[in-house]
């Protein structure tokens, strides 16, 4: 069986975790086009399935690809969970886009570092003034990555609202370290 590309920057994107007065951290994602993208890319289009059940009031997503040489589909599954915009939708893709982890498709992000971005580098506003609770709108994007063995090594990331680098980590291990 094909072992499964590591994800490129434009296949992640970046959502607010947690907010206040000192800034913000982000969590790294992938959505559901992507697993669907990269299975097309891999396996072909016609080469792989997904089907969701019911189990215990759970949904559940099972997808499923061709092995060639057993002649047979092999299948992972997994949970998802409700998002909080559309209930059946969010929990459905959720439950694909795990399934797909379980394949190995972005299993990178899990090794994801602690992304904390400084108020300078990230526009902050009070929701009411004098609540202690900020928002912000603005857009980040994933600029480099770079993953070895699995591990993502080196990561970049700006703000394209400020059009300023908001974040960069770099974890190689150089020759003149060593």
């Amino acid at each position: 069986m094909k072992s499964f590309r590591n994800l490129t920057a434009d296949d992640i994107e970046c959502r607010i975790n947690t907010i206040s007065e000192k800034g913000c951290s982000l969590l790294l994602y992938k959505d559901a086009r992507c697993d669907m993208k990269i299975l097309d890319e891999t396996v072909g289009a016609e080469n792989w399935k997904r089907n969701h059940e019911l189990i215990n009031g759970n949904l559940f997503c099972n997808v499923s690809i061709y092995d060639e040489a057993k002649k047979e589909w092999v299948t992972k599954q997994d949970v998802g969970v409700e998002s909080y915009t559309e209930k059946e939708k969010g929990q459905a893709s959720d439950a694909f886009k795990r399934a797909c982890f379980n394949w190995g498709i972005g299993r990178e992000l899990y090794t994801a570092p602690f992304i904390w971005i400084t108020p300078g580098l990230v526009t902050l506003k009070e929701k009411k003034a004098g609540s202690g609770q900020y928002t912000t709108y603005d857009k980040f994007r994933v600029t480099q990555i770079i993953v070895e063995g699995g591990e993502i090594k080196a990561l970049a990331i700006k703000n394209d609202s400020l059009n300023k680098m908001a974040f960069k980590f770099d974890n190689r291990k150089s020759k003149d370290k060593e």
